[in-house]
């Protein structure tokens, strides 16, 4: 459901604050790596700037090569600088998300989840040290996202990808952030 992207939500929010936003352009999808995104950025060639620019990557980065960071810095550090490029070169104007913690899903059942967990915050900690690096906007949502081990509702019915409760969390972290950096 699109309205309950992440997305969506956080312009939601910040609307009903009374600032007047765009509805989100989405480059990426869900199932992507680095090298998705960048293929992605370089074959549309977004213009921007844009008010706002979100990244989220790596998870599949992590999943698909079982938790080697090999490049994923230098990836995701083109991919920031990227972003603080559509963003018009306001770095207050970029905002990234830490990488959700999947060992917590039904889709992760047999599989070592505390491999996956550790894998998880080693790729989180590199994304940190260089998005901090940038002086741009951190914003670790994994500790959310580890709560559905526990609660169910914060998954959503493919047993995988976070649900619309979840992501309200993430939009209710990112508003007030966004309506600071567009006053």
């Amino acid at each position: 459901q699109p309205a309950a992207r992440f997305h969506a939500q956080t312009i939601d929010l910040v609307k009903a604050g009374g600032i007047n936003l765009r509805d989100p352009e989405y480059i990426a999808t869900s199932g992507w790596t680095t090298v998705n995104l960048q293929t992605t950025i370089t074959a549309k060639n977004p213009q921007g700037p844009y008010d706002i620019v979100t990244l989220l990557i790596g998870v599949n980065d992590q999943y698909q090569t079982g938790g080697d960071t090999t490049g994923y810095r230098e990836r995701f550090t083109q991919l920031l600088e990227k972003s603080i490029s559509l963003a018009g070169n306001k770095r207050t104007h970029v905002f990234v998300l830490s990488i959700p913690d999947y060992s917590v899903t039904s889709f992760a059942t047999g599989s070592n989840t505390a491999l996956i967990s550790t894998q998880i915050d080693q790729f989180n900690a590199i994304n940190k040290e260089v998005t901090l690096n940038y002086t741009v906007d951190y914003t670790d949502i994994t500790p959310s996202t580890r709560l559905a081990l526990t609660d169910a509702t914060l998954i959503a019915v493919d047993g995988l990808h976070p649900s619309g409760k979840e992501y309200a969390a993430w939009a209710g972290f990112l508003a007030p952030k966004i309506k600071d950096a567009i006053k």
